[in-house]
This record gives C-alpha cells, structure tokens and sequence, in this order.
C-alpha cells in the first residue's frame, strides 16, 4: 500500500512517503522537491508543474495558477468577479455555476472546472510519488487549509477522485504541522498531566494561518484556530507589484498592467525580490530589461518598501512555517508581540506534506507507527433549520460552535408524520471568508406516522467527519410494537433536548469522545426514590433514505465525465512526449554524428561516405525546422532509422577498434596462463594431471594462438574505413571457447591422501598409566614426530577455550 502526503499549496506543492522506516520529502524529473502550482494547456498537450511554469510569459492565457482559491465559489462570487480582473486568463461560468478555466487546448476553446485543474496538478504529484516509491499510488492525504468551507472541501475531494486518488483524510494544513512537530516529541507531558500549548503560525502564499494546541504523551488536541485567507506572501508581491508599476507609470506614463506578459515579468521578478529581501537586510536593486515598449525597469533602493508591510497585526506565534515565513518585518512583529525569540524547529516549507505522510501512515494497516491520537476542531459554526411540525414556522439550532471537536457525530430526535427537510448552513456568516452560509439540503424520505395515527419518532445522526465535512449519515425510523402503562414526556422540536443526548463518532486512530449524558442520568435516578417498573416497550428500527443536495459537489455522472476526460488527456499527453521524444532523438543524432564525423570518427569513414553523410545530416537538420516541425511519432522514427542507416557502420568500426584491443589482450592472457602450466606439468603440483589431457590442452594453446597472431596481423594491415577482418565477438567466443576446453583440466584439485587411523586399545590404561604404542600418554611427544614434518606447512593460530 502507498503511504503519501500530498501539500496542495496556491504556488508550489510539496510530496512526501513513508519508507525506510521514516518520512521522506521527494523530489520530481528536475530534483526539485517543490512542485509549481501550475498548468499550461497547448495545443497538442499539457505541461504541468515545473514545465508549466517555464511557460508562464510566452503562453501567459492558457498557463493557469493560483486556482486552489476558487474551489467551492459560484461564479458570481463578489470574490471571484474581484479577482478576476487581475488574472491574464480568462474565467468562466460552469453549468452548475461553479467557477471555471478558459482556455485554448488541442487548439479548441476548452472552460475546466476547479475541480479538473486539481486533479490535473495531483495527477503530476501522483506521478511523482509514483517514481519514487516504484509502485503505484492510491491511498494518500491531502492538505488543504483550515479555513476551507464545506464547499471548497468536497471539491478537492472529487479532484482527487479525478485523478484516481483515494484520499484517507482530507488534513487542515496547521494539524499536519501539529502532527509533524508532536509525534517526535518525547519529553511531552503524561496524558493525565497538565498539557504543554504550542502556538503554530502557517504564513503561506496566500493564507495566514494560526492554530493553538495541546500536547500531550500520545496525543493533540487543537484547541483553536485563526485565520486570515487574504494574508500571505501573494500579498507581499501584490504590494511590490503595485508600487512599482506605480513608479514606473510615473516615469513612464504607461500602464504596466495593461500589458499581460509585462505583468507576468514584474511578478516573478517581484517574487525573486521577496526571496532575497527575506535573506538580505541591504538595499537590493530591481532590474529588468526591456520591460515595455523596449524601456528597462531599474530601481536601485529597493529596501526602502519594507515600510509598507505589514503596518499592524494581531498575531502571537512559538512554531513559525510556511514560505512566507522568512519575511525579516512578519518575524520581528511576531518576535516582539511574544517577547521572545521564534520556534523554527520544522521545515518551513515541508513540515505540513510531512504531517500529511505522517497521518497516512497512521491511517494505513501497512505501517506501524507510534500511536497517536488527534483530535481536530470544526472551523465555522453549523446550524441546522427545518419546518417545524406543528406548523408554527421555522425551527433552528446550532449543532455544531464553533472550535468543536472533530470528528465527531450527533444524534438529534424528530417526531414527524411525512418526510422532511434539514438545511445545514454556518451560522455566523461573518467568520467566513467569504459569503457563502449553506452547505446543503437533506431530505429524510419515507417517513410515516405511527399505526395509531401519532408522529413517528425519527432519529438523525449528524456528523462531521474526518475530512472536516458536515453530513447527515444517517437517519432511522423508531417504531412502537407494544404500548407501555406508564408513557414517559415526549420530546419535541421546540425543547430540543435531544442535542443533550448525544452519541460519539470514534475513528480508528482519533480520541474518542464520551459524553457524560447517560452517567448523569443514573445519578439522578439513585438521588430518587424507588419507582415501580415500567414494562418494556419492544421498539423496531427501520433505516430511512437519505437525499443529498450539497452545494458544488460533482454530481456522480460529471464526476465519472470528468475521470473519462482526465484519462484521455493523460493518454495524449503520454503520445505527445513520446512524439517529441522521437523528434528530439533526430535531433541529437544529427548534432552527435556531425561533430563526430570531423571528430573520433574521421578515421573510420572515407571522404567521399563522409561527405554524402554530412550532406544528409544538413537536410534532416533544416527538414526539422521547416516541414518536420510537426510530424507523427512514426515520421521522426523512419527518419532516425534512415540516418543510422548510414551512420550505424562507421560507428561499429569506431567501437570495433577501441574495443579490440582489450579483448586481445584477455585471449593473450589465457593463452600465457595456460602455456606456463603445461611448461610445469613435470612439477611435483602438477603431477596428478593426466598426460593426455596435457596434450589436447597444449594443441588448443597453440592453434589459439596461431588464430590470435593471423588475425591480429590480417587486421593491422586492413584500411579502418573498411569492415574489420576480425570482430571484438569472435576474439571474446575464441576466449571462452578456450577457457572452457582448457580451464577443467588444468584446475583439476589434487587428490587426497588421509594419514593412516590410530587404533585404541580395548582395555584402556594400564595401571593407571596412558602409555601404549598406540596411545601415546604424553601428547607432546605424541606429536613432537610431526612437528619436524610439517616446517613446511603453516602454524595453527592458538585458540583460547573454555
């Protein structure tokens, strides 16, 4: 099973698998362990991540970045129609009216969903974590930030569907940091002490976010998070940005903005700026070349601007991450407001896929990992609303506040005739990033009154899972078999004292949680007084349907539209490399082959066969730039395969001859290994050969060497332009041919000669005495007779033994 963590970030993205025992951060095809945020559409493929980035000037419309912020916004979204304007591609409304992508691709116009790009960019991360783990990959988890809606969370969930992902959690970005910072932790406090609080900041690109939790031996619990999505280093670019196109229109009086691609060069630059701002407290010039309308862009004092960041903020920080993190006025601020100096003891920019990896192992039966337990927090209050029963309007309650634990599940209790509507939406709308209060509808079918006529009893179980996701799972009709004596007060929509009775989501790997509803009950029943028992009521349980309205959740057919569409963009995506592939091997062999023919294999061609090639490999060259431009794979393979029609026997000449000589010199080498063996065959070691043998080995020796001597002579005085006589094959079957003839006899063992056996005495010592011819009683001078003898042979190392 896949064990990976997946950082979706608004600008780069980060992979990282449990291997070896251990969390590791992988790296993609250019040994980067930062992924770009980005996709390009072409008109023969995608380019996704770094090679989309790589595009972002020349093809600026169809080059798409910073789309993790529209997932689960309508397209009439004041936030969406507010950025809108400051993007160089082009926005759409989907038929769902969700937000979607213009774009020109395979030379169409194309509009994808949010949800489609997301899963275009896990599918490279996909294949990424795939490369470095040798085996496919499903099972993952992936980050997205604690502010998310419940809207913008199934959107990421149906992009990972789309790129065939199983995603086991969806993990907010400052629990993944939580996890990465605690689960190493040994000093942490005993479970029953009091815990130890860390505060996290996450200053990413685009989000601000802090989080307060407790540790303790074995488990967190996030006790609160904060938030600022409009707070982040895309912030700090926009505020570069914006001064000096400022200044340059000043200067100038010309609009930078007006000019797509110039705006593009001033961003990246602007971002290149941040960086070493961050690194470098001295004065730092801008500088870019023909910026617009063939005008430079030189600002030497840029050191200056730090003035406009950040004029006041309320934050409070000890873990500080994130890749905004390193900007020296957020620092100092955070520094100052705590009175001390920041916790940097995590990978600012790889702490939360780490995190991510870390609770897929944690999730997955194919690791063992350190218990720990997490416990989460519902980021927004929810409420739910329905028609009240008895007529008298809408009803409403808050279910979840804010902060609440999570995951976790509420039981709420409804008496009801006909099937009814619950609309889960946030309460307070002002805690929200953005406009946008309801989550969904829940119709609860197949309700009927009770035989008698009452309102049937009717219980809903609501939850918030672990992907922070709010749903109604399940809901039961309870049915009376047997009426009791004695009829106990019924709950009703107006007392709502079902939400006191509440039963709890566990999670195989999260804290359980208890409620202390029914314990009080029993104490307030043994305060009172004996009661004669009531007779037991038989009840039956019957599951009810549930019919699920979510607002910019994929419906099953789009999503299974769009999984179809991803597959056969992957498809072409696959054949379009393979197609450059194949045209870029062309073009190497051309460069290789003309350099080399007035190179290392100038000798081995003739002029005239040189010349003829050369004027071949200048044809190729120039087809490549004119009719060959765009040719099928098939096309750049024939053409290959015609030039090393020509090519592929000067080169076999040119590595016939470097490689000759050694395979002569390994034949020589049998040869005089062999001769000297048969020059001491008379010695004492060799004595044991049979002398027949001996003589087929020296006839073979012999006419090897003939062969080596002929050959060698015949190839010395052959031209080099022409085949060789003798091939670095046949030197190297010579060679086996005579090891395997010569090498059995020769290395034929010597027999051995086993000493003759003492034999004992059957009566054993005599008077107490050892001392018999046979046995030996002073074994010094038992083997004091074979000490003269063996001066020949090595000493025996001395062993101690007990």
């Amino acid at each position: 099973m896949s064990v990976v963590g997946f950082d979706l970030g608004f600008q780069s993205c980060y992979v990282a698998v449990a291997r070896a025992g251990g969390i590791e951060t992988v790296a993609n095809e250019y040994s980067d362990r930062c992924t770009p945020s980005f996709v390009s559409f072409g008109p023969r493929n995608r380019s996704i991540g770094a090679a989309a980035k790589s595009q972002v000037v020349t093809n600026c419309q169809n080059t798409v970045q910073g789309f993790k912020r529209f997932h689960g916004r309508a397209f009439t979204d004041p936030y969406i129609q507010s950025v809108k304007s400051n993007l160089v591609y082009d926005l759409a409304q989907m038929p769902s009216g969700s937000t979607g992508i213009k774009v020109m691709y395979m030379e169409e116009e194309k509009v994808f969903s949010i949800e489609q790009v997301t899963g275009m960019l896990l599918t490279k991360l996909k294949e990424t974590a795939e490369s470095a783990l040798k085996k496919p990959v499903a099972d993952c988890v992936i980050s997205v930030p604690s502010y998310f809606t419940d809207g913008e969370r199934r959107s990421v969930m149906d992009a990972a569907q789309i790129a065939g992902l199983n995603c086991l959690r969806l993990m907010n970005e400052t629990t993944a940091v939580t996890l990465a910072y605690g689960i190493y932790k040994q000093d942490l406090p005993a479970p029953e002490e009091k815990p130890r609080i860390v505060v996290f900041v996450d200053l990413g690109h685009s989000g601000y976010q802090v989080s307060v939790c407790a540790f303790n031996k074995g488990k967190l619990k996030i006790l609160a998070t904060a938030f600022d999505s409009e707070l982040g280093g895309k912030g700090f670019d926009d505020i570069l940005v914006n001064h000096f196109c400022e200044e340059f229109g000043k200067k100038y009086k010309l609009d930078v903005r007006s000019k797509p691609r110039a705006l593009v060069r001033l961003y990246q630059e602007c971002e290149k700026l941040k960086k070493l701002m961050s690194a470098n407290s001295s004065d730092l010039p801008l500088n870019i070349e023909c910026f617009m309308n063939d005008i430079d862009l030189k600002i030497i004092n840029v050191g200056l601007i730090y003035g406009l960041f950040l004029k006041k903020e309320d934050i409070y920080a000890v873990e500080i991450v994130g890749g905004a993190s390193r900007i020296p006025s957020l620092k100092e601020r955070i520094s100052k407001f705590f009175g001390k100096e920041l916790s940097t003891t995590l990978n600012a920019d790889e702490a939360v896929a780490r995190g991510c990896a870390l609770q897929c192992a944690i999730l997955s039966p194919a690791f063992k990992v350190r218990e720990f337990s997490i416990t989460d927090v519902v980021p927004y209050s929810i409420s739910l609303k329905w028609n009240s029963a008895a007529e008298e309007g809408v009803s409403d309650c808050e279910v979840f506040p804010k902060n609440h634990a999570a995951p976790f599940s509420k039981v709420l209790t409804f008496f009801r005739k006909e099937p009814f509507t619950l609309e889960a939406y946030y309460s307070n709308s002002k805690e929200l990033p953005y406009p946008n209060c309801s989550l969904g509808q829940f119709l609860i079918k197949n309700v009927v009154p009770q035989a008698s006529g009452e309102s049937a009893k009717v219980k809903v179980k609501v939850r918030v899972n672990v992907h922070g996701v709010f749903s109604v799972s399940n809901a039961s009709l309870v049915e009376v078999l047997k009426t009791a004596e004695e009829e106990e007060p019924m709950e009703t929509d107006q007392t709502m004292s079902c939400l006191n009775k509440l039963n709890t989501a566990s999670n195989s790997h999260l804290s359980f949680f208890k409620t202390t509803t029914d314990d009080a009950k029993q104490e307030k029943k043994n305060d009172q007084p004996p009661q004669a028992k009531k007779p037991k009521v038989k009840t039956k349980t019957v599951e009810l349907p549930i019919e699920n309205n979510l607002h910019w959740q994929l419906s099953t057919d789009v999503l299974n539209m769009c999984v179809e569409n991803e597959g056969k963009m992957i498809m072409q995506d696959k054949l379009e490399k393979e197609r450059n592939d194949a045209k870029n091997n062309v073009e190497e062999y051309v460069y290789e082959m003309r350099d080399k023919l007035h190179g290392v294999l100038e000798k081995f061609v003739n002029e005239a066969d040189r010349d003829t090639f050369s004027l071949k490999l200048e044809d190729t060259e120039n087809w490549l730039y004119e009719d060959g431009e765009d040719q099928h794979k098939q096309v750049y393979v024939d053409k290959l395969a015609e030039l090393k029609k020509m090519g592929q026997p000067i080169h076999e000449r040119y590595m016939e001859a470097e490689e000759r000589p050694k395979a002569f010199e390994e034949l020589g080498r049998q040869i005089q290994l062999y001769m000297k063996i048969i020059e001491a065959y008379k010695e004492e070691q060799y004595t044991h050969l049979d002398e027949l043998e001996v003589t087929r080995v020296d006839k073979q020796v012999n006419d090897a060497m003939a062969w080596m001597n002929s050959k060698m002579n015949q190839q010395n005085s052959q031209d080099l332009t022409l085949e060789p006589v003798v091939k670095v094959g046949e030197i190297q079957a010579k060679t086996k041919e005579l090891y395997s003839t010569c090498n059995p006899v020769v290395s034929k063992p010597k027999p051995k000669v086993e000493p003759p056996k003492e034999e004992k005495t059957e009566n054993g010592p005599v008077n107490g005495q050892e001392g018999t011819e046979s046995q030996p009683c002073n074994p010094d001078k038992a083997t004091s007779a074979g000490t003269e003898k063996g001066t020949a042979e090595n000493k025996l190392p001395e062993m101690d033994i007990d």
